[in-house]
């Protein structure tokens, strides 16, 4: 089967975990090891997010005093990919000696028009509390938002409409390589007026990317992964409850929160209801168990699986 899977940031860096090479090294690691099995049976994309890592660009960016200006998003962003990518990629190959791996640095078109510039949602970089987030703002110029019960930086998330080096990414796959792409939502850009690609600030949601990019590679199955085990119905309420099988249209009439698990049923929902295959939320380490149908919350056209 062709598999596209989103890891979480949290494959990366976990809540509370300071941002050094080493830490993120090991994540991937673990990472890795979770996802080498489907990769020795299966054809395999990997996507990734990049938030805490932009982040921390973003801020060495503006505070290095021998810069007039800090480095825009989209340049922050393609960084982000070269690291990660490099990280994810030696892994694998050590992981699967004998398979090829490639990491490429992929662009992603949204609209120039697009609303979401105006009204910025997508958490980037480290947490904060109130106070020196608010502080932050005022001389950084940013917008800040709450996360939970601390704050964060946030800038425009515009929808991706497409993969850019779609048709490269294809044949990598078609040559029988693993293909690490598409991280952090890819470089955002637009077609200006003269139709040439002109990147953008902003960062595209990396789930939505992996879900347009898994449709045009006519992918069988989509993971979406993260570090909890299901969707939950009421989630923060006195009665959550783990939704298991859904269809589409089922999930679609929940509520889920737009920062964190929202984008991630939006981008399962889209996949299945444009391709008619599978899809499904879950844990990292339960990806094998996903496949099988054991663990996570699976998503197909009439709520079953296997079929």
């Amino acid at each position: 089967m062709r598999i596209v899977v989103a890891l979480g940031g949290n494959a990366l860096l976990r809540r509370g975990q300071t941002p050094d090479a080493e830490v993120q090294e090991h994540n991937v690691a673990t990472a890795v090891a979770a996802l080498a099995p489907l990769a020795a049976e299966h054809e395999l994309v990997i996507t990734h997010g990049n938030g805490p890592q932009v982040g921390v660009l973003a801020l060495q960016s503006a505070s290095d005093p021998n810069l007039t200006t800090p480095y825009p998003f989209d340049v922050l962003g393609a960084q982000t990919q070269g690291m990660i990518g490099y990280w994810l990629l030696q892994s694998m190959q050590n992981a699967l000696p004998r398979r090829q791996v490639a990491a490429i640095i992929n662009q992603t078109l949204v609209e120039a028009g697009d609303p979401a510039f105006a009204d910025p949602s997508k958490f980037v970089g480290e947490v904060y509390d109130e106070p020196t987030a608010q502080r932050l703002a005022a001389e950084r110029g940013w917008t800040v938002k709450p996360d939970g019960d601390v704050w964060r930086r946030v800038v425009g998330s515009p929808t991706p409409l497409r993969v850019i080096e779609t048709r490269v990414i294809r044949l990598l796959l078609e040559s029988g390589a693993i293909v690490v792409c598409a991280g952090g939502g890819g470089v955002p850009v637009i077609r200006n007026e003269e139709g040439r690609l002109e990147g953008v600030e902003a960062v595209v949601d990396k789930d939505l990317t992996t879900s347009v990019l898994a449709e045009a590679l006519d992918a069988d199955v989509l993971l979406v992964l993260t570090d909890v085990p299901h969707v939950v119905r009421g989630f923060g309420t006195a009665h959550p409850e783990p939704i298991l099988r859904a269809s589409a249209v089922a999930l679609r009439r929940e509520e889920f929160a737009a920062g964190s698990m929202g984008p991630k049923v939006e981008a399962v929902c889209r996949f299945v209801e444009v391709t008619g295959n599978m899809a499904a939320v879950g844990r990292l380490e339960d990806a094998a168990a996903i496949l099988g149908g054991k663990a996570g919350t699976i998503v197909t056209p009439d709520g079953r699986y296997p079929v």
